[in-house]
């Protein structure tokens, strides 16, 4: 491996981060603009989209999850899914909020007394909202310098803020919106102290156990599951590099290091908008809206509410979250209901920010994933098929 691609790797992993879909887009042109996706010069090795209807699910692939085996993707292949996971330490906080547990108003002060006390006012809700001010822990230097030099360390989540503990906010809390790793650390590290039970454990009582999700995990190391999607990273002139077990889960913890399957992530999106978890009552407060986008941006107009996005499409509105990190990239999103989702994944880091071939096969995946939600929100049944490459 050389310094370059590494260098460009730690910076991705850092950041953990609009072509409108026309209203007729069809599967055969889903299919047609997957493919094309994965042909781009700047485009994934491989890509799959889950589309779930109540009259069933579609599963489109494309491209390959290995390039040395050249094994196409499946739905219950492992993949890291970046900061999708945030949505899963929101889903912890918001079951905590419905039984009791948490409030939306509990401050860093109350939960988490021994961070600085200049974060102190901060709140759940604002932590979830990415209206915090709380530094990004993941633009740090220091933390960039921490993850070259140990790229399969398991270091505690407090090391991840330490690397920022003398940082002031970087604006009055509930003023702005800035996304920020920072603030989905303080959401689990908040629910551990009103718990007393670690993150790991809140996931699978809170999240994993009741929505059946049999291969989801965050793990501590750097290895995946098998089968699983393999990352890849640029390294030009050479072929691109995988990355798939380059660094630890541990260096994203909450906000990133989540390992699931397409369908694992289909079952996960579809509970979590559709309330199963946390109630009506509470997601009413969660979907408080305001300016914002996911990163990377998904399709059509986004807005940022509690651990959730809305996506305004010209076919209808869903709501979910993206992620990025190196070698993955990710979409999901369902209705309010449920009942109908999408999720899109692609083994490449190809965002917004992304440059020359590889920003106009982020405009491609885009148009893909906006295609995708028209699919999932039409009304007249399209026979289920499997595409392959």
């Amino acid at each position: 491996m050389r310094t370059q691609p590494l260098a460009a790797v730690v910076v991705a992993v850092a950041a953990l981060a609009a072509i409108a879909p026309a209203a007729s887009a069809g599967p055969a042109d889903l299919g047609a603009e997957l493919r094309e996706l994965v042909r781009m010069p700047g485009g994934p090795a491989g890509a799959i989209v889950v589309v779930q209807r109540p009259d069933g699910r579609t599963v489109y692939t494309a491209g390959v999850r290995n390039t040395k085996t050249k094994a196409p993707l499946r739905a219950t292949d492992h993949m890291r899914i970046a900061s999708a996971a945030k949505a899963f330490s929101a889903a912890v906080a918001l079951s905590l909020v419905r039984k009791g547990r948490l409030s939306l108003d509990d401050t860093i002060a109350l939960r988490l007394p021994e961070l600085p006390a200049a974060w102190g006012s901060v709140t759940l809700r604002q932590a979830l909202h990415h209206t915090s001010g709380l530094p990004d822990f993941s633009r740090s230097p220091r933390f960039q310098e921490a993850v070259v030099d140990d790229l399969h360390g398991r270091p505690a989540p407090r090391t991840m803020l330490s690397f920022i503990a003398d940082e002031p906010l970087e604006f009055r809390p509930g003023s702005r919106y800035r996304y920020s790793n920072t603030d989905n650390f303080v959401v689990a590290l908040m629910a551990e102290a009103a718990t007393g039970r670690d993150y790991t454990s809140l996931l699978a009582s809170e999240v994993t156990r009741p929505l059946r999700l049999r291969a989801t995990s965050l793990p501590r190391g750097a290895g995946m599951p098998a089968p699983y999607i393999h990352g890849y990273q640029p390294d030009p002139p050479d072929a691109p590099e995988d990355v798939s077990t380059l660094i630890s889960a541990a260096w994203s913890w909450a906000s990133g290091g989540i390992v699931s399957t397409p369908a694992d992530l289909t079952s996960f999106v579809r509970g979590y908008v559709g309330a199963r978890l946390f109630g009506r009552a509470v997601q009413r407060r969660q979907m408080a809206f305001r300016p914002g986008g996911s990163e990377p941006i998904g399709p059509g107009r986004n807005s940022a509410g509690l651990g959730i996005f809305r996506y305004r499409t010209q076919c209808g509105t869903v709501y979910g979250h993206t992620g990025n990190t190196s070698g993955y990239t990710q979409f999901m999103a369902a209705t309010k209901d449920g009942r109908r989702s999408v999720t899109v994944s692609i083994n490449a880091q190809i965002t917004n920010r992304s440059t020359g071939d590889r920003l106009a096969a982020f405009r491609r995946l885009r148009k893909v994933e906006g295609r995708a939600v028209c699919e999932a929100l039409a009304t007249k049944r399209e026979a289920t098929r499997e595409w392959g490459r």
